[in-house]
């Protein structure tokens, strides 16, 4: 428990500001991925497919491909395949992709396929939001995880096998229109928004580029005058990225994560004079069991007789003050004080929330 608290601390102190570059702190409105989607069916399975008889969209599939390729198959035929799975097709389309350019795949079932292992997409159309096709999909999947049943119903499954990917597994068909070549202004898009990165950003470029070059939108944008070539313009924009800024300070804020116990504290994080206890109550009950057996001449039965042990304990608890505009050092030194596990710091911090005693947004996930 104290690694725990320490490595937060390690990991939020405030120390010195380093500067860091536009790239990694913006993004270029229009420049952006774009999602594809596609439905197809993987074949070739070892016995691991769909069970047709309660996913027939898998059937149905199946016999429009066939249809399509020029095999009739006879009216209602239900093959019961298990060598065939439908699947999802899913991949992100990066800014500025090219026709015949790769793109890695992610396939997943969509029925009650036990495993993708071994098996092989046949060749799925990939579409935009739009409903044009971008992109065509095919090939041999890698499957990390895999599955074996039992004929009693018993199953063992290391990690999922009912999805896989297909790296260069899709080529680039179509091209997505950019509307940067055409462009008067950039707009930097900040990753997380603050008025005083915002600012910073404007005046590092107007420093090094000329006054008047870049003013900002508002928290999230600032707008720079760009050239009007397209080659000058990419020109431009490396010289942006490269820029060296340094970022506001994070506001203050504490975010807890209720299933894991995982608790992160900012570095500007402020308490008001509070004084805190905090004990635990504990109580285990354990279950056994006592034989009652009748005399040698009896006639009684014998049985067992249930038997509870219930065992409360009461863990001591001591108070700790904290004096007014402690930082995030005194108060992990504190709770460490009074032995609180991970789960007792984020009911203390949400008490010290309630009287408002904690200068810090409370983010629950």
């Amino acid at each position: 428990m104290r690694r725990f608290l320490i490595v937060i601390l390690m990991l939020t102190l405030p120390g010195m500001a380093a500067a860091e570059r536009l790239k990694d702190l913006v993004s270029i409105q229009g420049v952006r991925s774009n999602p594809l989607i596609g439905y197809g069916l993987v074949v070739g399975l070892d016995g691991t497919g769909d069970r047709t008889t309660q996913t027939p969209f898998t059937t149905q599939s199946l016999a429009t491909m066939l249809r399509q390729l020029g095999v009739a198959m006879p009216e209602g035929l239900n093959p019961q395949l298990k060598n065939v799975a439908a699947v999802a097709v899913h991949a992100e389309l990066p800014a500025f992709s090219k026709p015949g350019q790769k793109l890695d795949v992610t396939v997943s079932s969509l029925g009650n396929a036990g495993s993708l292992r071994g098996g092989s997409l046949l060749m799925t159309p990939l579409k935009g939001v739009d409903g044009q096709v971008y992109a065509v999909a095919q090939g041999s999947l890698v499957v990390g995880g895999f599955g074996v049943d039992g004929r009693d119903g018993s199953r063992v499954s290391v990690n999922v096998p009912s999805s896989g990917r297909i790296p260069n597994g899709a080529n680039v068909e179509r091209v997505v229109a950019s509307g940067l070549a055409s462009a008067q202004e950039l707009v930097l898009n900040l990753h997380q928004g603050d008025f005083t990165t915002a600012r910073r950003i404007v005046n590092s470029i107007n420093g090094m580029l000329g006054p008047g070059l870049a003013h900002a939108v508002d928290a999230v944008s600032v707008a720079v005058r760009a050239p009007q070539s397209l080659d000058q313009k990419v020109a431009f924009i490396s010289v942006l990225e490269n820029i060296e800024v340094e970022p506001g300070d994070a506001p203050a804020r504490v975010v807890i994560n209720a299933r894991t116990g995982t608790v992160v504290i900012g570095s500007h994080v402020r308490v008001m004079p509070a004084a805190v206890t905090h004990g635990s109550l504990s109580v285990t009950i354990r279950e056994g069991a006592q034989v009652s057996q009748p005399n040698a001449f009896g006639r009684g039965e014998t049985v067992a007789v249930p038997d509870s042990e219930i065992t409360v304990e009461q863990g001591g608890s001591r108070m700790f003050l904290l004096e007014a505009g402690v930082n995030l050092d005194t108060i992990v030194r504190a709770v460490n004080q009074v032995g609180a596990a991970p789960g007792d710091l984020v009911a203390i911090l949400e008490a010290l929330k309630q009287v408002g005693a904690l200068r810090a947004e409370l983010v629950v996930i």
